[in-house]
């Protein structure tokens, strides 16, 4: 049972974690005994070089991918050694994604698109349609609820997928270059954004970007350089 940590105590822990593939005859070890610990309502950024292992990082804290070794702890529980269905309900109920690439279902308006993951846990049509326009109303698109993606700018849609990441309230939001696909105005409010979010909802955020102006927003840079952080 996962349940709300105190402040002392970290929300995310990793432990000397390895996590090393296979490539035909190569072998390739992304991360090199590292360890991480971030704690509630922090907002943290992961900066490095392509090739780095953050995004390999970022699978491992959003429950996309376990260790070849070592332990991965989120709310107090080691979820290194879980089975897919159990990691599929953490990625529901505790966990909202941002993408670069805002991964908007094409044919739905935003506010179905924000709906999506409500829809997933079950939640009554009525009330998650109610949370999706309230939502929409906090990220300042109540005039566009019923635009396609098409139909919206980059950072129309980014705040979209900010909405929706927080359609099942989760403690941890994890945006990975969420202004990459964005230009300098739109990527300013969508950090401002975020960081407003972190302040006035209490989230934890762990954000990868490789732009070092994004660091203002951010409580604490994490470098991760060959799988390590230095």
């Amino acid at each position: 049972m996962y349940g709300k940590i105190n402040g002392d105590e970290p929300i995310i822990r990793l432990e000397n974690v390895w996590k090393v593939y296979h490539i035909g005859k190569i072998q390739v070890e992304a991360l090199r005994g590292l360890n991480l610990s971030v704690f509630p309502r922090e907002f943290v950024a992961i900066m490095g070089p392509s090739g780095s292992g953050k995004s390999t990082l970022m699978n491992m804290i959003g429950c996309l991918d376990v260790p070849t070794k070592g332990k991965v702890y989120l709310e107090g529980r080691d979820i290194s050694k879980l089975h897919e269905s159990d990691l599929a309900q953490i990625r529901g109920k505790i966990i909202g994604f941002v993408f670069q690439s805002f991964n908007l279902m094409p044919s739905l308006t935003a506010v179905e698109n924000v709906m999506l993951p409500m829809t997933f846990q079950g939640v009554d049509k009525i009330l998650r349609e109610k949370r999706a326009i309230e939502l929409l109303n906090g990220v300042d698109l109540g005039d566009r609820i019923y635009h396609k993606p098409s139909e919206l700018s980059g950072g129309e849609q980014q705040r979209v997928a900010i909405a929706r990441a927080l359609a099942n309230d989760p403690d941890v939001i994890l945006a990975d270059e969420p202004t990459g696909n964005l230009d300098s105005r739109a990527g300013r409010e969508v950090m401002e954004m975020l960081s407003k979010l972190q302040r006035e909802r209490n989230k934890t955020i762990e954000m990868v970007t490789h732009d070092e102006s994004l660091s203002k927003y951010a409580h604490r840079v994490i470098h991760i350089k060959d799988g390590r952080t230095i």
